[in-house]
């Protein structure tokens, strides 16, 4: 690698530093204000009753905020006819895992939905040490109405209506991320959802990959590298 690559004085290695300093620095700027148009961006009010099951019994979309006003819904690919979730979901919750107490003191609640029944749900999660809240919608239409599932016939079709657009189907599910907001008087409100590259923000190993010399260094394929946190060899 090092044949390939300028080395350079300490000297020039600082002019070229604080140069791209001030390109980080612009980056930062433009995505305080790209965070807050995401935030003004108006909300659809939820009429759907969606259920759910957690550890606690059956619960409402209501039930998920936890007596706080903010709900964050991290839509883990798990179907019900799979025996382990989709590894680069669990890569994600692995990032997520510590940080809901954090969110709880700032009014948001993080849980994890699937379609998955709740038992495979709580058997994977202690595989893998995961404590945060991870509840099952089978049954419900969730999934597919807020885009990270899709029917036999939309599969089939080889498009899928995904990330505000058309995909090829790869699949009956995909990930993404739904945001909640629950007034004073009890109404709910979707503020907000992202797929795709979208969720790259929520994935800290990959800052932190972004920072080294070989980057994400996926030339073989999008994480194809990738495995469950205990299948590394």
């Amino acid at each position: 690698m090092t044949e390939a690559h300028p080395v350079v004085s300490k000297r020039e290695w600082l002019e070229a530093r604080v140069r791209l300093l001030k390109e980080e620095k612009e980056f930062t700027r433009q995505r305080d204000e790209l965070s807050a148009r995401r935030r003004a961006l108006p909300w659809v009010r939820v009429e759907e009753a969606y259920e759910f099951q957690r550890g606690r019994g059956r619960a409402s979309l209501a039930d998920l905020f936890d007596g706080r006003s903010q709900l964050v819904v991290y839509h883990f690919m798990f179907p019900p006819e799979w025996e382990n979730g989709c590894k680069s979901c669990s890569f994600w919750a692995d990032n997520f895992e510590r940080v809901v107490v954090h969110l709880a003191h700032r009014d948001v609640t993080l849980v994890a939905v699937s379609r998955a029944p709740l038992e495979k749900l709580q058997s994977f999660a202690k595989r893998l040490g995961w404590t945060f809240e991870w509840v099952s919608s089978e049954g419900s239409s969730f999934n597919y109405d807020f885009g990270v599932s899709f029917t036999p016939e939309q599969v089939a079709s080889g498009e899928i209506p995904y990330n505000f657009g058309k995909h090829r189907a790869y699949g009956g599910e995909m990930p993404g991320i739904s945001v909640f907001y629950q007034d004073g008087a009890g109404e709910i409100f979707h503020t907000y959802s992202t797929y795709a590259r979208g969720l790259d923000m929520l994935n800290v190993a990959y800052h932190y990959l972004d920072i080294v010399p070989k980057g994400r260094d996926e030339a073989a394929g999008n994480m194809s590298w990738l495995r469950l946190r205990d299948a590394y060899e």
